[in-house]
């Protein structure tokens, strides 16, 4: 008999019951996962069936009308907007949970948590909104035309920072409080606790909150789609504007048919093969942190 044989033996009938609505919830949500999957490789198939997927990294542009079907502008732009907003968002977040989870007194702790909490539950278009009208002129002071790459990167930032500072927050506190007594029982002091200690048992779910922000900034359409400047090309500097994967589709759905929207629902396959991507890189760090 297997320990989670045990375990379910050893369970009343009401926890029995909760433990398979739970397993219940898991399948529901693994199989809408793979639904999402399908859907989109079916609705990509009357392009991919006669175009070489070569041909989405090789082609001259992005002209679906004209047959040309070149996704790297925007892979390109996806990419650098969501690596320079966890550039900017992993250290402020991991700081921000370190000064609510060790120097600030519990009342200001708690009512910073609120605030973060906050952060995290204002409407991406109002990011998008605040970002066209308050950093795109302040961006454009520095280097016209103010939407642009930086402005996307600085305002997924503030969007995913409220995801990477509850976690790391929520991973620290589940850290067991022996953990804590063993660092002042050596006479570290609190930094050396921190950094000696406490992020690295916490480095698991470190990981995984910057995967779930990367995500977040991977995926977050209404907000670049206002503030980036939806041009179709490679970005050079930070100045430039940009379109990424989620704002071309947005852009163009209403109007596309036939082969231009199968391109579309190819290029919404991709950014969700990125985002998979991203979820079994944190798993395999978690796993591997947990043997270590």
């Amino acid at each position: 008999m297997t320990s989670s044989q045990r375990n379910t033996l050893s369970l009343s009938r009401p926890d029995k019951k909760l433990a398979a609505l739970l397993r219940l919830c898991a399948l529901v949500s693994a199989a809408v996962v793979l639904l999402i999957m399908l859907f989109l490789i079916d609705e990509s198939r009357p392009l991919l069936d006669h175009l070489q997927l070569s041909r989405f990294f090789t082609d001259r542009s992005w002209h679906p009308v004209q047959g040309l079907y070149n996704l790297t502008p925007m892979l390109s732009a996806t990419l650098f907007s969501t690596a320079g907003a966890l550039l900017l968002a992993l250290p402020l977040g991991i700081a921000s949970a370190l000064f609510s989870r060790f120097y600030a007194p519990p009342t200001l702790a708690a009512w910073y948590r609120r605030l973060i909490e906050l952060l995290a539950g204002i409407p991406s278009v109002v990011y998008g909104f605040w970002g066209l009208t308050t950093v795109a002129p302040w961006v454009a002071r520095l280097h016209p035309p103010g939407v642009s790459l930086l402005t996307a990167i600085l305002i997924l930032a503030l969007m995913i920072l409220p995801t990477v500072a509850l976690t790391v927050d929520a991973a620290l506190a589940a850290l067991p409080v022996s953990h804590y007594r063993g660092a002042a029982a050596l006479g570290l002091s609190r930094w050396g606790m921190i950094s000696g200690v406490a992020l690295p048992a916490a480095r698991a779910g470190i990981a995984s909150g910057s995967m779930l922000a990367a995500g977040r900034a991977m995926g977050e359409t209404m907000a670049v789609l206002m503030v980036a400047g939806n041009v179709v090309q490679h970005p050079h500097s930070l100045f430039d504007s940009v379109r990424t994967l989620t704002a071309n589709i947005a852009l163009e759905m209403a109007y596309a048919m036939g082969d231009h929207r199968a391109a579309l629902f190819a290029s919404g396959l991709a950014l969700m093969l990125m985002v998979l991507a991203l979820v079994g890189a944190a798993e395999l760090f978690k796993w591997k942190s947990a043997h270590d």
